[in-house]
């Protein structure tokens, strides 16, 4: 289900993943429906809060510092390269910040939109694919890619699904690709954009975390000093408490007065 922003590299390696497989597919391209929703557009005039050169023929991405270097509080900023190669990076206010987020989000909803169709006419179930590290730190799209009738994989660390990747002979290509957001202009990874380390680090550190290891002894194997692993622990704390609002379910008016 690509869009008019989306890599395509994504498409190819997409392609590659079904033909592996013999699976049945379809190609949804959801660039009219982001269109109708005005959610370029939208996006766009949240930049411009930030960046009021900000044009449509620009690219963007949002990123946030990282978590290891310093405990100072950690506030997202948006990079943006004009056509003729200037980039720049400037810090976003609530405003922006929040109106970017809330306008790309269609992308996500759109695609989960398409899914329940598919569900729907073939009357099957909608799996998801969130991994243990998204799923627990709130890596999702409420009613986006949040939205699934089952999540296979959600017990299981980043790294094992690469793991099992290569136990079901995926093609080495996608078993070498380091995962993206694939949702900006610019190309983006999920450690600039949300988790501020490598998977593999941020495995062991929500593996340790969860079983108590001192950060004095959990820095030596991450090669991080105890204090940059305590500041990662308080992350993983503080989007735990932001996940909760992403997993929790519909109140009724009961539950809400009761």
């Amino acid at each position: 289900m690509p869009e008019d922003e989306s890599s395509g590299e994504t498409r190819r390696l997409s392609d590659m993943l079904v033909a592996h497989f013999g699976i049945d597919h379809t190609l949804e391209e959801i660039t009219p429906i982001l269109r109708g929703a005005r959610c370029y557009e939208r996006r766009d005039e949240a930049l411009r809060k930030a960046v009021p050169e900000y044009e449509s023929t620009w690219k963007c991405k949002i990123v946030l510092p990282s978590v290891v270097d310093s405990d100072q509080f950690r506030v997202f900023s948006a990079v943006v390269r004009s056509p003729d190669g200037r980039e720049q990076r400037v810090r976003l206010n609530t405003e922006a910040y929040l109106g970017i987020v809330a306008a790309t989000n269609f992308k996500q909803r759109a695609r989960a939109m398409l899914e329940y169709y598919h569900a729907d006419r073939l009357n099957y179930a909608v799996a998801g694919t969130p991994n243990l590290l998204e799923y627990d730190q709130g890596f999702f799209v409420k009613l986006g890619d949040g939205a699934a009738d089952f999540k296979p994989i959600a017990h299981l660390y980043k790294t094992q699904v690469y793991a099992l990747a290569a136990h079901l002979g995926l093609p080495k290509e996608i078993q070498a690709r380091l995962p993206t957001t694939d949702t900006y202009s610019l190309a983006q990874s999920q450690e600039e954009f949300y988790f501020s380390l490598p998977y593999g680090e941020m495995d062991l550190c929500l593996w340790a975390h969860d079983h108590h290891v001192p950060a004095a002894e959990a820095g030596p194997v991450l090669k991080l000093s105890a204090e940059q692993v305590e500041r990662v622990y308080r992350d993983i704390e503080g989007k735990r408490a932001f996940a909760r609002y992403l997993h929790a379910a519909p109140l009724t008016f009961f539950e809400a007065h009761g």
